[in-house]
């Protein structure tokens, strides 16, 4: 699951609606501490929906053909404010972004994003279909390379 975890790739964040209706958004995250972190903006509908309703999901994924894995994390969910969120913030933010992406995007995010969503998970989950892979290799019905058995994204 750390191999996923440690990937920089868009995570999908899952909150509750007013109306118990979920509420999922791509974001990008930090793992630290066994706990996920998500900067946003407090008026978000995911920070009110956390700030409401405090649980969440988030779930992070390898797409590449034939490997494609992923972990989902579930938990309780808080904010966070103040000098420890602006800290988790700019540790995020160059987590994914160049020295000229914090001089530019970096910026802007810093100047609306000041709350941080905390996650911390009760229960994981994960999949891995390397393992499917292996196993139907095992039998002699996988080809060579996954990647034969899916079309490409169109």
């Amino acid at each position: 699951m750390l191999d996923v975890l440690n990937l920089r790739v868009p995570a999908a964040l899952a909150t509750v609606n007013e109306d118990a209706s979920i509420h999922l958004t791509p974001v990008w995250y930090l793992f630290e501490d066994g706990r996920l972190f998500v900067e946003t903006a407090a008026s978000t509908r995911k920070a009110r929906n956390v700030e409401a309703r405090p649980s969440a999901s988030l779930m992070v994924d390898d797409r590449r053909p034939g490997a494609t894995r992923w972990v989902l994390a579930t938990g309780r969910a808080e904010l966070i404010r103040g000098d420890r969120s602006r800290e988790l913030n700019q540790r995020l933010l160059r987590r994914y972004l160049t020295e000229a992406g914090m001089e530019t995007m970096g910026r802007f995010w810093t100047s609306i994003d000041d709350v941080t969503i905390a996650l911390t998970p009760e229960s994981w989950k994960s999949w891995d279909a390397r393992a499917l892979v292996d196993a139907l290799r095992e039998q002699g019905t996988a080809p060579k390379a996954g990647e034969q058995w899916l079309l490409p994204p169109a």
